[in-house]
């Protein structure tokens, strides 16, 4: 559900991809702008770098994640093989988002209700990735 002011909108994933054209070579970018976020320090907006700050998602942030993902998983899901930068992004995702997630926790911060879940899905997503088949709930 996203909040826009006084209007809440809920849509899911299939919902959106119609909504927002995004193509492989644009949700590849991003992936890999998110997924090195922490090394290359260029977006401070990035995902890894907000949740190191112990700064929730920019709204809307997780969705664009998961739609990345899933334009990647439906490209790339014959695929026996993957760039490498692109498999470094992806495990810096997850295993970034869920440290810091965890670090930000046992400094106090209060996370937003869903965003454990939200890095499931994240972990899932990309798990899809590398084995052909989808395992993220609809």
């Amino acid at each position: 559900m996203v909040k826009l002011g006084f209007i809440a909108i809920e849509f899911d994933c299939r919902q959106l991809k119609k909504l927002i054209a995004m193509d492989y070579k644009t949700a590849y970018n991003f992936l890999i702008d998110q997924g090195m976020a922490l090394e290359t320090q260029k977006n401070p907006d990035a995902f890894l770098i907000r949740l190191k700050q112990g700064h929730p998602p920019i709204p809307g942030q997780v969705t664009s994640i998961l739609l990345s993902l899933k334009i990647a998983y439906d490209s790339l899901k014959d695929n026996s093989k993957f760039e490498k930068i692109l498999v470094l992004a992806l495990h810096q995702l997850v295993m970034e988002s869920q440290q810091q997630f965890a670090a930000g926790r046992n400094r106090g911060v209060e996370w937003p209700p869903l965003l454990q879940e939200d890095l499931q899905r994240i972990s899932l997503a990309v798990k899809s990735i590398f084995s052909g088949q989808w395992l993220v709930e609809k």
